[in-house]
């Protein structure tokens, strides 16, 4: 399976009859599937429909869904208002009552009032409009389907700067377990200088429990393994997440602290410089790496 971004766009057109629309689709970064849905008055009945397409194949990010919907002006009957016809013969009635003299009205007066005359479209029958439902649920699948496409393109990019990273933080790791200061030698000589330092300070009278408590200390100190390990497992677990594909983002976020927190502490222990150098691109190329992880459905 390839894996997604989160940030998409997509818009496609279609048109049943004399209606037209167009779909259009944002996707971006969320932590959960958010769908927010934008339709026209009247079509209420389809959000549930959309909310189940959009969930069959997307798994996170917040998704804004719009549908715009315009009709061709198509046949329309000419029909008279009884009621503003009415209101129109009451008021001559009234003026004429008041003012005998005034000239009778002619049709065409009366039927130039405004709202006595109406246009009325046809109203689409069920047949009519069950098909254009199907037809509108259909691009919305074309146009899900666009949005997919841009979210892999996306998450195919940002598996190749992974990889990359991972690659680097993997050398890195083997560039801090391979280091000169880490030999049991240079270990052992480095406690020595330590502790001749501690029995220079004390004048010789360092107590010798003290002094192996002191020593055993600095040697925990010293032992980086733990962490080298841990990192060498996470390395391994992100190159298998990225080779298995689908919507791994949370589990590589995850990964990605865990780096995080394995690096600080081998920074912590670190008491040669070239080991705390390390530690700092360690720390620089897993931000760098989280920031991608973060894209990522």
């Amino acid at each position: 399976m390839t894996l997604a971004s989160m940030t998409g766009f997509a818009r496609i057109q279609g048109e049943a009859g004399v209606v037209r629309w167009t779909w259009e689709l944002r996707s971006v970064n969320g932590k959960n599937l958010d769908v927010r849905i934008r339709i026209p008055a009247g079509l209420e009945n389809l959000e549930q429909k959309i909310r189940e397409r959009c969930a069959k194949v997307l798994k996170r990010g917040n998704v804004s869904v719009g549908l715009s919907m315009k009709r061709d002006e198509g046949e329309a009957a000419l029909t008279v208002n009884e009621s503003a016809l009415e209101s129109v013969l009451e008021a001559i009635e009234l003026l004429r009552s008041r003012v005998p003299d005034v000239a009778p009205p002619t049709l065409d007066g009366i039927l130039a009032q405004k709202g006595v005359f109406e246009l009325k479209e046809q109203e689409d029958d069920e047949e009519t409009r069950a098909a254009m439902f199907v037809a509108l649920l259909e691009s919305l699948d074309w146009a899900l389907d666009e949005l997919v496409a841009m979210r892999r393109s996306e998450g195919a990019a940002i598996n190749a700067i992974i990889t990359q990273q991972i690659d680097t933080v993997a050398s890195l790791t083997g560039r801090a377990e391979g280091l000169p200061s880490r030999q049991p030698e240079a270990i052992k000589a480095r406690l020595s200088a330590q502790v001749a330092e501690l029995l220079d300070a004390a004048g010789g009278a360092l107590d010798p429990q003290r002094l192996h408590q002191e020593a055993a200390i600095l040697a925990t100190k010293a032992d980086i393994r733990e962490e080298i390990d841990r990192l060498h497992a996470h390395v391994d677990a992100v190159r298998e997440l990225l080779s298995a594909g689908g919507a791994i983002g949370r589990r590589l976020d995850f990964l990605a602290q865990e780096f995080n927190r394995e690096t600080n502490t081998l920074c912590s222990k670190s008491n040669d410089v070239e080991l705390t150098a390390i530690g700092l691109d360690l720390k620089a190329v897993i931000d760098q790496m989280r920031e991608q992880i973060q894209n990522l459905e």
